[in-house]
């Protein structure tokens, strides 16, 4: 009987061990850790340690198991950007929509779930603002026996543009909250977690790539920024695109690129120039009027080497500095978007739904709600907010969307998200009666049937502040299939739709007072946010959630929830209440 039983486990370790073999696992211990950037130190709260995060290398199709472990004094949550997760929202990550958070001392082991994507996604903190710091790069190769659909670049880089405060990015959270109007601006940008020398005590530890005459490099392009889409450029050296957010495109050269919050690119650079050292660089796109933003210009430095050595000669030479366009250039700003398309071959195939069932109408727009006592707005009695088709979503406490729905408990959402905006107006307009700009507040999803056809129009509105949108949503990868500039008229605009190789993204920027058009099919199963990346926005409300029932086939349903899914605060108080009543 002995020997049975310890063949037994020594049979049930080794089925964990091939197991763990077969899928890739990865330790995340979310802590603080003391940074010193711009001349004065502070914690952050980092991942393992590192800022920028670690980056994830993985295999289009595979799943991997990531442990994440809470060692710091906030709550977490950790979002897998771009990764549809297909039957499997439960490990998505956004509090309060798929899951309550990490608390302090919790652990969670996420399933990602890889499928469709390939090329350069990222993931990041979906709770409050702790992203600011708590993100790192997801790098997807394609399938053993599979290449590039370009060729074999000598190296690749992962180039991350982020922000910094010097402040405690908590309390700039909540200075912004309880005040009302928009945050401090940010102290710095930075490329790959350094502001570059361009700032004060930043010169020894800006970010410095090196590369030979001749050869060619991906660089696998991060905006982890908060705030601002941004302009970026290399100097003398033009840029090939060749994939955005974990779809590859046709290639096409540019000076410069723009890349919204939320967005991946990979971009090929030749290293063809003189023997010397040039800076890239970035600086914001910001077209708000009235509102502040940080204007400085974070860089790194290119250099080329000789032998694999620095030419000693280089170092002490000023960097050639890129041109950039102003940050107020709205024509600049849509140099990707009206050049994006799949790469639509036969190795990388594409599947733009044609016959749409479900015809969607949403606005996006900056509102008003009333507030005696926030001293941060510019207008008085009132904050600032934001909304989805007029209603500024609300996310719910003490439980999530998906729990609720999952487990059938009323109380936590309604199911009323209209398909068109309440009141139609002329959203582009530069004089917009203020009755407008009040929004209501709700926590309200819109379903969708499982295998429905989408097409949706993302209009953004002048109200209060006209600007730029980044969109991302979540579970889903969709085709951009038509963008353009004012209102959208359904009569014309339709007969301008790219049906052929539109660029198949999960964030797109809509153009300051514009619209785009995505559209997608309703095959995965769950719940899925859609929210504005511009911090802020999503602060204030411009969200909205989607659920895709199940459909007939047990291929098409929802898979069940992990057995360690973080309690939410109530339930977990509850639990302690009756283990102290009971024993």
């Amino acid at each position: 009987m002995k020997i049975l039983t310890s063949l037994g486990i020594l049979l049930f370790l080794n089925v964990i061990l091939v197991t763990c073999q077969a899928m890739g696992h990865h330790k995340f211990v979310v802590r603080d850790a003391p940074f010193t950037k711009l001349c004065s130190a502070k914690n952050i709260l980092t991942v393992n340690g590192e800022f920028p995060g670690p980056t994830l290398y993985v295999t289009k199709g595979e799943s991997i198991i990531v442990d994440v472990y809470n060692r710091a004094n906030y709550n977490i949550t950790i979002h897998w950007h771009g990764v549809n997760q297909p039957r499997y929202p439960w490990s998505d990550g956004p509090e309060f929509i798929t899951q309550c958070a990490i608390q302090p001392g919790g652990l969670f082991s996420q399933k990602v779930i890889f499928s469709e994507e390939e090329g350069t996604l990222w993931w990041h903190a979906h709770s409050d603002w702790s992203r600011a710091t708590v993100h790192g790069a997801i790098v997807i190769k394609p399938k053993p026996g599979n290449t590039y659909p370009f060729p074999m670049p000598d190296r690749e880089v992962p180039i991350i543009l982020g922000e910094w405060w010097k402040e405690d990015i908590v309390q700039v959270f909540n200075n912004f909250e309880t005040g009302g109007g928009d945050p401090v601006v940010s102290d710095a940008y930075t490329i790959n977690g350094q502001p570059g020398d361009l700032y004060n005590c930043s010169n020894n530890e800006t970010f410095k790539l090196n590369v030979e005459h001749g050869k060619t490099y991906l660089l696998r392009m991060v905006h982890a920024g908060m705030q601002d889409l941004l302009f970026f450029a290399i100097a003398q050296h033009q840029l090939t695109v060749v994939g955005s957010d974990g779809s590859y495109v046709k290639p096409f050269k540019v000076d410069y690129i723009t890349i919204s919050p939320g967005q991946t690119m990979d971009v090929l650079l030749e290293a063809n120039q003189p023997l010397d050292r040039y800076y890239m660089a970035a600086k914001v796109y910001s077209s708000a009027s009235n509102v502040a933003f940080d204007n400085t210009t974070t860089t790194a430095i290119l250099q080329y080497e000789k032998g694999k050595q620095i030419i000693p000669s280089f170092s002490s030479r000023t960097p050639h500095m890129p041109s950039l366009p102003s940050s107020n250039d709205t024509n600049a700003s849509i140099n990707m978007i009206s050049q994006m398309r799949s790469l639509a071959d036969e190795a990388h195939p594409i599947d733009v739904p044609l016959n749409i069932t479900t015809n969607l109408f949403y606005t996006v727009s900056v509102n008003t709600l009333p507030c005696s006592t926030c001293e941060g707005s510019h207008i008085p009695g009132n904050r600032l907010a934001a909304s989805v088709n007029n209603i500024s979503f609300q996310l719910p406490s003490g439980n999530n969307i998906l729990n609720a729905y999952y487990n059938h408990l009323q109380g936590v959402y309604t199911q009323d998200f209209p398909d068109v905006p309440p009141e139609l107006f002329d959203f582009t307009s530069s004089n917009l009666s203020t009755f407008l700009r009040t929004p209501s507040v709700d926590t309200e999803v819109k379903v969708l049937e499982y295998g429905s056809t989408v097409e949706l129009v993302l209009q953004g509105t002048n109200l209060l502040a006209g600007t730029e949108h980044p969109m991302h949503f979540h579970g889903h990868s969709f085709y951009v299939v038509g963008w353009g500039f004012g209102n959208f008229d359904k009569d014309k605009d339709p007969f301008t739709y790219n049906l052929v190789d539109p660029p198949y993204q999960n964030t797109v920027a809509i153009p300051k007072n514009g619209w785009v058009t995505i559209r997608f099919k309703a095959q995965n199963p769950g719940v899925w946010f859609m929210h504005c990346h511009l911090e802020r926005h999503v602060s204030w409300g411009m969200a909205m959630t989607f659920i895709v029932k199940d459909g007939k086939n047990p291929e098409e349903q929802m898979l069940p929830p992990p057995r360690d899914m973080p309690h939410c605060q109530n339930i977990q108080s509850l639990i302690q209440k009756l283990e102290s009543f009971f024993f």
